[in-house]
């Protein structure tokens, strides 16, 4: 199995339950979601995509995670849409290094690999996450570009563990210009009900991926739109 890596880089955690941990990203290629606000474009959207896109298989992955983080640092695979693939010889190889795995999905298909940690982030206005996926999802990521994807997100997690925490994020161009509508909206969410979490892209802040010289240095609108902004 050979997967097409977008980039790979070492940083931290921005966001959810493991905020502020080592991690290192693997960031494949490919997603059929088109999110319009995405901040990865460069995976999928044809105006920006790569000059090329590395193809490595999972000894070739888990080798290079090994390299460039320490021991102790979680892998996060991440994309694009990195469920379309069969990640089970990946997750295979880097638990063989003794690295705990995190994907981070919008769970359109059905997991491969013995994951340690699944974070769903569910697109009402796509496809919708499998069931099985909801079901296994140890924690979600709902992104809030209006009021109304707080409702919209949440109708798609029938099936949801009652221990998987639910954050609700608000998309960056939101967050960057502390849209009051949006950020009114997910503390009154969260105030209405105490399971659900408010949620940052706090990486963002640190820019701390921009550290790694591997990350993506390219300057790429959210969802390829100028007009949101980077």
């Amino acid at each position: 199995m050979k997967y097409p890596v977008y980039e790979r880089f070492y940083t931290w955690q921005g966001e959810g339950l493991h905020l502020g941990r080592a991690a290192y990203f693997v960031r494949l290629y490919g997603c059929p979601q088109a999110c319009p606000w995405c901040d990865s474009a460069g995976t999928w959207h044809p105006a920006y995509r790569p000059a090329g896109v590395t193809v490595l298989d999972a000894g070739e992955i888990a080798r290079t995670a090994a390299q460039d983080s320490p021991e102790g640092a979680i892998v996060v695979i991440t994309g694009g849409e990195p469920i379309l693939f069969d990640l089970e010889p990946l997750v295979n190889a880097l638990h063989d290094l003794g690295r705990r795995v995190h994907l981070e999905t919008s769970g359109i298909a059905s997991l491969r690999g013995n994951l340690d940690w699944v974070t769903l982030s569910p697109k009402p206005f796509g496809q919708w996450p499998e069931p099985s996926v909801v079901a296994r999802a140890d924690e979600v990521k709902l992104i809030v570009h209006d009021p109304g994807d707080i409702a919209a997100g949440l109708a798609t997690l029938d099936g949801l563990r009652s221990d998987a925490v639910v954050w609700l994020h608000p998309e960056w161009s939101r967050a960057r210009e502390r849209d009051a509508g949006v950020l009114n909206a997910i503390t009154g969410a969260v105030k209405a009900n105490p399971r659900l979490r408010a949620g940052y892209q706090m990486h963002k802040l640190y820019r701390a991926d921009d550290l790694d010289i591997h990350s993506d240095k390219r300057i790429i609108p959210l969802g390829g739109d100028p007009r949101l902004g980077y």
